[in-house]
């Protein structure tokens, strides 16, 4: 669903104008309700709301004993926040997760197929984009695609 990057804005009440692309396949879709969230506070992900709750019961299925799913579930509840989008096309990001990840101005927008993804633009270029793929991760790639097209 999700693809490509785009630059946007974080205005001073933590809104975040969706990219006008991201934002027509969201209305082809119908989608309204958000889960904004993150993994460890270094970027916010945008989960249209059935895809999170298609996350949720797939994690439910596991067992919920499983010490690596509870922590998955404190630090995505942690700086989690459900959000609707307004009539301006703007989620306000959650507090918490803006001051973490430094998602207070210019941020890069990536479409991750099922959410987004959104970085401190500066702290991306400067921390992501200066390491290239190593031979040892192109060969994962590799043999990743390899299994898919077999």
């Amino acid at each position: 669903m999700f693809r490509g990057n785009h630059p946007a804005k974080v205005d001073e009440k933590g809104r975040l104008k969706l990219p006008a692309a991201f934002k027509q396949l969201l209305d082809a879709a119908n989608v309204t309700q958000f889960y904004v969230t993150s993994e460890n506070g270094k970027n916010a992900q945008i989960w249209p709301l059935p895809e999170w709750e298609k996350r949720e019961e797939q994690l439910d299925e596991s067992s919920s004993l499983n010490a690596a799913v509870k922590k998955y579930q404190y630090l995505t509840s942690y700086y989690g926040q459900q959000v609707e989008i307004d009539s301006q096309s703007r989620i306000v990001l959650p507090q918490i997760l803006r001051t973490a990840a430094k998602l207070d101005a210019e941020v890069t927008v990536f479409g991750m197929r099922t959410y987004l993804e959104v970085h401190n633009r500066e702290f991306f270029e400067q921390n992501v984009l200066a390491t290239e793929l190593t031979p040892d991760e192109y060969k994962e790639v590799d043999a990743i695609l390899s299994r898919k097209q077999s």
